[in-house]
């Protein structure tokens, strides 16, 4: 074989993923750990009066509130003859099959069998929907997907507790932070990886996307990777205005929450929002978040623009020209091919994300507790080191 020979494509052995990190189904390694936590499956609008499909972690589920204003998340199969709840009806205490009219309450107890001869005996009390528990904050409706007898708090965090003058929570499925795209056809981790990832800033943001952010950050950073309690995080150091220093950090923290400060709002201090890239299934996620604002649908207006235009405004020819972080995570596949990686010095945060949350996973394995989770609410209590500073020199 001559020198020009080596390395040709054809020499190529079979690729493959590392599905113990990305495949996110019940009994799976990775799906058994992020069951262990409360995951978004929806904003709070989405449980209304008419039964909304969601997926959540591969499950397919019907989100719905009753008259009493309380949401639900049930399995979509109607336990008496499994037509799905999609065609039910939402009444005061509960959803109504379409095909012969058990009621069923929020947490799945059967209320009436209008078909029977006593609608609401003691026949009632011998099945029950699968459901799973709710709760809402921060505009989100909260999901546990997981054991019950392991059912975590579900936590507060301190960047969306402490409040500044005229500030208050919304919360935003847009897609804020994926580059644009609202369900992104790929696998999760290809997003989460990118929080810890602060080298891709000025080369992807700053040369190919065009200028997107303020214009430290199209210069090469200084950068400290450290494991925290919960998760990753990155600090990312650059020159700043009037000879100061300008102090980036992002975490990821587990079980999918991306905490990185918006450099377009250009305000130094606390992160200001959290973004949780929703897993749907192996290879789509979406990014639910809630954020401090001080004006109604402020989230909304942190879209990423490139060539003057949003994502969804671009043509094909721009998309290809102008690529964000869509088209990069979106562009590594479905499920990444981990076997052709060749990973160097700069993916020192991929890197320890990856082994952070193998840890986790064997954890979880083993019968133990993953981090982070929090059985009373004084544990539940979350803070962060992510923001955005200016440091004197």
């Amino acid at each position: 074989m001559s020198v020009t020979d080596f390395g040709s494509a054809y020499a190529r052995k079979p690729p493959n993923y590392n599905a113990k990190l990305t495949e996110v189904g019940r009994g799976t390694p990775m799906g058994e750990l992020l069951r262990r936590y409360w995951h978004p499956a929806g904003i709070a609008a989405d449980a209304g009066a008419t039964p909304r499909p969601v997926k959540v972690l591969g499950e397919e589920l019907i989100l719905f509130r009753d008259g009493q204003g309380r949401a639900g998340l049930v399995y979509p199969r109607c336990c008496h003859r499994g037509t799905t709840l999609y065609y039910g009806k939402i009444e005061e205490r509960g959803i109504r099959c379409c095909y012969h009219g058990w009621l069923f309450d929020v947490e799945g107890h059967c209320l009436e069998m209008p078909c029977e001869p006593n609608p609401s005996g003691p026949q009632c009390q011998r099945v029950r929907q699968p459901w799973y528990p709710v709760e809402e904050r921060y505009g989100l409706v909260f999901a546990y997907l997981g054991p019950p007898e392991k059912k975590p708090v579900l936590p507060r965090y301190e960047c969306l507790e402490v409040m500044g003058p005229g500030e208050f929570v919304e919360a935003d499925d847009s897609s804020i932070g994926s580059g644009g795209i609202v369900i992104a056809p790929c696998n999760w981790l290809q997003h989460f990886e990118n929080v810890v990832d602060p080298y891709h800033v000025p080369v992807l943001h700053g040369t190919f996307s065009g200028p997107q952010f303020v214009e430290q950050m199209a210069t090469f950073p200084k950068v400290k990777f450290e494991y925290g309690p919960r998760g990753v995080k990155a600090t990312s150091i650059r020159p700043g205005p009037n000879g100061k220093r300008f102090r980036r950090i992002t975490e990821a923290i587990v079980p999918t929450l991306r905490l990185v400060a918006n450099p377009r709002v250009a305000q130094y201090g606390m992160v200001e929002s959290i973004g949780w890239t929703l897993p749907i299934d192996d290879t789509h996620y979406r990014i639910y978040v809630a954020g401090r604002v001080k004006e109604k649908g402020e989230l909304a207006k942190f879209k990423s623009r490139y060539n003057g235009k949003t994502w969804a405004e671009l043509s094909p020819e721009e998309h290809q020209q102008f690529p964000g972080d869509t088209e990069a995570q979106v562009g590594q596949g479905a499920i990444t091919f981990h076997s052709e990686e060749h990973l160097m010095s700069s993916d020192q945060g991929v890197s320890m994300l990856r082994l952070f949350l193998r840890k986790q996973v064997d954890t979880v394995a083993a019968g133990g507790d993953p981090v982070g989770v929090a059985f009373d609410e004084e544990s539940a209590y979350v803070k962060f080191d992510a923001g955005q500073f200016l440091d004197e020199v």
